[in-house]
Order: structure tokens, then C-alpha cells, then sequence
């Protein structure tokens, strides 16, 4: 598991909603993971693609015992897979995107995707470029990411 899903790619949404995964994506998702996937919405503002494997250990906070009766994890499991699909990735690269999660996302046409080193991101150009200028990266958020880091033992 060695191919970190990095860097960001222009792509097509087809008439019937399908989304092409960049190629180096692809080849990264399918030699590590697999061509199941989960593709939902944790906040509407764009669709992520999971490998379903990351998917499973992301949400098996429920195997945990009773965690899925905690209101928080049960409202979240119900939102992401009432929206969420799993799929396969086609022989040419391709998924299908809902039509709903399309809908609330704005994707549409030509649509941005970016690697978020275990899952993909899917979203419309412009909103991406406002969210972006409208909250830039800030010395804080440098030492906040900073201090999340883990230091070796020679430090």
C-alpha cells in the first residue's frame, strides 16, 4: 500500500454521470485497493471517492462494540450511505456519480479531482477556487499541521 492518492486532475462528467478517474488514480486505487468503491458526500460541497477497503476501516467504528448507537456516529453512518453508493470502476476508468450527490456538489461538465492521499475528492472548479481564497492557509494552520506530524525518535 504503497501509492498515496496525490496532486489533482481535470476530468468529464459524461451525460449518463460518470466521472473517468484520472489514470494514475486509477492504477493507484486498483493495485492497492482493488476497483470497489464508496462514493458519497460528508459535506455537499464536493463527492469523495473511497476505496472501499478504506471505506470499511474508516466506518468500523460500528464493529466497535455499541459505537453505532452513539447519535453522532449513527447520524453521520445514515447521512454518508442514505447518499453514498458502491460501485466497481469500469473497464475504461469510469464510476457513476448520483444524481443527487451531483445535484448538491454542482458537478457538472468539466470537474476537478483531487487525490487526498487514500481517497479521491470530486469537485466544481469554481466553488473549489472561492473556498480556497475565501479561507487560505494561515501560520496557525502551518502549526497546527505541524504539530500533527509525527517526530522520529532521534528528535
Amino acid at each position: 500500500m504503497g501509492n498515496l492518492l496525490i496532486g489533482s486532475y481535470t476530468a468529464k462528467i459524461d451525460k449518463a454521470g460518470r466521472v473517468k478517474i484520472p489514470e494514475k488514480f486509477r492504477a493507484a486505487i486498483e493495485d492497492d485497493y482493488g476497483k470497489d468503491v464508496f462514493i458519497t458526500s460528508l459535506t455537499d460541497e464536493a463527492v469523495q471517492i473511497y476505496p472501499l477497503p478504506v471505506w470499511e476501516e474508516l466506518t468500523g467504528v460500528a464493529k466497535q462494540g455499541a459505537l453505532h448507537l452513539r447519535p453522532d456516529v449513527r447520524n453521520f453512518l445514515l447521512r454518508v450511505n442514505r447518499r453514498g453508493t458502491r460501485h466497481e470502476i469500469d473497464s475504461k476508468g469510469r464510476v457513476l456519480i448520483n444524481t443527487q450527490l451531483r445535484g448538491t456538489a454542482l458537478l457538472a461538465d468539466e470537474v476537478e479531482v483531487i487525490g487526498l492521499n487514500n481517497h479521491l475528492e470530486v469537485w466544481n472548479k469554481e466553488r473549489l477556487d472561492e473556498k480556497l481564497e475565501k479561507r487560505p492557509l494561515t501560520d496557525e494552520d502551518f502549526e497546527t499541521i505541524a504539530g500533527l506530524i509525527p517526530r522520529g525518535k532521534s528528535e
